[in-house]
C-alpha cells in the first residue's frame, strides 16, 4: 500500500494558558497557545515538509474549534480529530518562571482528549503511514487508553515504524505505579524512544544516565534509536552501537521551554525518515542530534509550540554558527 502519511500521532490536543506577563490591575495574563505533545511535535514535521495526520478528540466547544483551525494551519491532517459533544477541550495553565521553565495545571476530568474511543479511529490513517508517534497522556484515561493499545497494533500490523515520548505529567495519573506501569507498556512497543533524563531516571530508578540507557535497552531490545534530552545539558542519543552527544544552544534567550522536547522529537524523526532508522552513520546521528538540539531551543524563544515552529532556514543558521564556534 502507499503511504500517504509521513508520521501520525495520537494523543492529547489542549489550549495551554501561558503566563504573558500581567495586566494594569496588576492581574496575571495567560495566552491562549494551542498545544499537545503529539501535535506540537506533528507541527514542526510539518514545518519541515513531511505528511503529517493527527488522531485525537476535541470538546465540541470554543477551544475544540480553536484547536482544529490551528492545527489545519499548521498543515496537518485533521480527519481523524473527533469532535466530542459532552466533554469540554482539555485546558492547561502554565506558569513560566524566569528561566522558561513551567508548572502546570490541568483541567481534564474528563477532558475530551480522554474520550477517544478504538471506534473511532481513523484505521486509514493508521494503516498508510510510514511512523505512528504516540505519548503517555493517552494512557492515563479510559477509553483513551484502549483506544492507543488499538492504535499501535492496528499501525504495526501495517508495518510502521512506532514512536513513543513517556512525557510524563504527574497530576495526570491516580498513582505514580500506574504511571510507571503504562509508560513501561508504551516502551515495549515501540522502535524509536524519546524521554526526558528525569523520565528515565523515573523509569529506570538510576539517576546516572549511562547506566539507566543502558537498563532501558537492555530491558527493551526492540528500541533500535533511544534519544535522551537533558534541558539546558543537551542531549544524547544511541541507535544500536552508536553515540552522539550535542550540547543545547544556551546562547539563546529563553522564554517558554513548552514544546522543545516535542520539537526535538519532530526533527529527528524527519531525520530518522530521511536517513533510515537501519543506515546510520555516526555523522548522520552527530547532525540529528545538532539539528534537532537548534530546533528546540529556537522554539524556546516564543510563547507556545505548535505555531512557534521554527523553518528549516532558522535551523540552518543556527546549526551554521556552531559548526564555525
Amino acid at each position: 500500500m502507499k503511504m500517504r502519511y509521513d508520521v501520525v500521532a495520537l494523543g492529547e490536543l489542549l489550549i495551554d494558558f501561558t503566563s504573558n506577563g500581567s495586566s494594569e490591575q496588576g492581574n496575571p495574563l495567560f495566552e491562549t497557545n494551542p498545544g499537545g505533545a503529539p501535535c506540537n511535535m506533528l507541527a514542526m514535521l510539518s514545518k519541515l515538509g513531511r505528511k503529517t495526520a493527527f488522531l485525537g478528540k476535541v470538546g465540541d466547544d470554543l477551544f475544540g474549534r480553536m484547536l482544529r483551525a490551528a492545527i489545519e494551519g499548521a498543515g496537518i491532517d485533521s480527519h481523524g480529530l473527533v469532535d466530542d459533544p459532552e466533554a469540554n477541550t482539555t485546558l492547561a495553565f502554565v506558569q513560566t518562571a524566569p528561566d522558561g521553565d513551567r508548572d502546570f495545571s490541568f483541567f481534564r476530568n474528563p477532558g475530551a482528549d480522554t474520550q477517544l474511543t478504538p471506534g473511532e479511529l481513523d484505521l486509514d490513517a493508521l494503516h498508510s503511514t510510514r511512523i505512528f508517534h504516540f505519548g503517555s497522556l493517552s494512557l492515563t484515561d479510559e477509553p483513551a487508553r484502549s483506544a492507543t493499545v488499538r492504535a499501535v497494533a492496528e499501525a504495526k500490523a501495517a508495518g510502521a515504524l512506532i514512536s513513543f515520548d513517556p512525557n510524563l505529567r504527574e497530576p495526570l495519573w491516580r498513582s505514580l505505579d500506574e504511571a510507571r506501569e503504562q509508560m513501561l507498556w508504551g516502551a515495549a512497543q515501540c522502535d524509536i524512544l524519546k524521554v526526558a533524563e528525569e523520565e528515565l531516571a523515573f523509569l529506570t530508578g538510576l539517576d546516572d544516565l549511562e547506566a539507566g540507557q543502558a537498563a532501558l535497552r537492555a530491558c527493551f531490545p526492540q528500541v533500535r534509536s533511544l534519544f535522551v534530552t537533558r534541558g539546558k545539558q543537551g542531549a544524547h542519543a544511541y541507535c544500536g552501537e552508536l553515540r552522539a552527544q550535542r550540547a543545547a544552544f544556551t546562547e539563546l534567550h529563553t522564554i517558554d521551554t513548552t514544546g522543545a522536547g516535542d520539537t526535538f522529537c519532530g526533527c529527528c524523526l524527519a531525520k530518522l525518515l530521511e536517513y533510515g532508522i537501519g543506515n546510520l552513520t555516526e555523522g548522520q546521528l552527530d547532525d540529528m542530534l545538532l539539528f534537532a538540539n537548534a530546533a528546540a531551543s529556537l522554539v524556546t524563544t516564543k510563547r507556545g509550540a505548535i505555531r512557534a515552529m521554527p523553518t528549516e532556514a532558522e535551523i540552518l543558521v543556527l546549526m551554521d554558527t556552531a559548526r564555525r564556534a
